[in-house]
C-alpha cells in the first residue's frame, strides 16, 4: 500500500506598520479531501483577485474558490496528492459514476467529459502551471500521454486532459491556475 504524503505547511509573509516584513502565518495547509478517491486531498494554498492585485491582499481563496477555477480575473495556487490509481475495476467505475453525478459543468469555467480517454478528461477556462513536487503521474491529452516526474513542469493552456497515476506511490502535483479566454 502507498505511504500518503506529510501534511502541507503553508508560510505567508506580510508587512507590517513599520513597513518591515514579517511572517505573518505559518501552519497546516486547509485540506479538501475527494470521496470518489480515497487518499486523494486538495489543498488551496492561496488565491488573489484580478491581476494586478495588491501586495497586501489577503487569500481570496476561503471566499473566492470553491472548486478548481480561480476568482474573476484571478489566479490560485492549488496543490493535489494523487494516489495511485484504483487497479479493481469495480472502483474505477464507482470513481467514474461519481463524477458523472456531479454533471458537465459542476463550476462556470470547468466541463467535464467522463466518457473520453478516460474518466476525469476536462477542460478548465485557464492556463496551468503544473509543477510535480513528489512522485510521477501520467498526463494525457487527446492524442497522446506524457510522463511526468518530480521536477518537470507542464503547461496547460485550455486543452482536454486528464491525470493518472499508474505508480504505488503518491504523487503531489502543484498547480497554479490562471483565469484564461477560451
Amino acid at each position: 500500500m502507498a505511504t500518503e504524503l506529510p501534511p502541507l505547511r503553508r508560510v505567508i509573509t506580510a508587512i507590517n506598520a513599520a513597513g518591515k516584513s514579517y511572517f505573518s502565518e505559518d501552519g497546516p495547509a486547509h485540506i479538501k479531501s475527494n470521496p470518489a478517491r480515497p487518499g486523494m486531498r486538495s489543498s488551496h494554498i492561496w488565491a488573489t483577485s484580478a491581476i494586478p492585485c495588491p501586495i497586501q491582499e489577503p487569500d481570496q481563496a476561503p471566499t473566492g474558490v470553491n472548486g478548481i477555477m480561480p476568482p474573476k480575473n484571478g489566479s490560485v495556487l492549488h496543490i493535489i496528492d494523487y494516489p495511485p490509481d484504483p487497479k479493481d475495476p469495480v472502483e474505477r467505475e464507482r470513481m467514474k459514476a461519481y463524477i458523472k453525478s456531479r454533471g458537465s459543468n459542476p463550476e462556470p469555467g470547468v466541463r467535464r467529459f467522463p466518457d473520453s480517454v478516460h474518466p476525469g478528461m476536462h477542460v478548465t477556462d485557464t492556463i496551468d502551471y503544473a509543477i510535480v513536487l513528489a512522485g510521477e503521474i501520467w498526463a494525457i491529452m487527446d492524442e497522446g500521454e506524457k510522463l511526468l516526474k518530480t521536477g518537470d513542469v507542464l503547461m496547460q493552456r485550455g486543452t482536454l486532459h486528464a491525470w493518472s497515476n499508474r505508480s504505488d506511490e503518491f504523487c503531489r502535483v502543484a498547480f497554479v491556475l490562471l483565469e484564461a479566454k477560451p
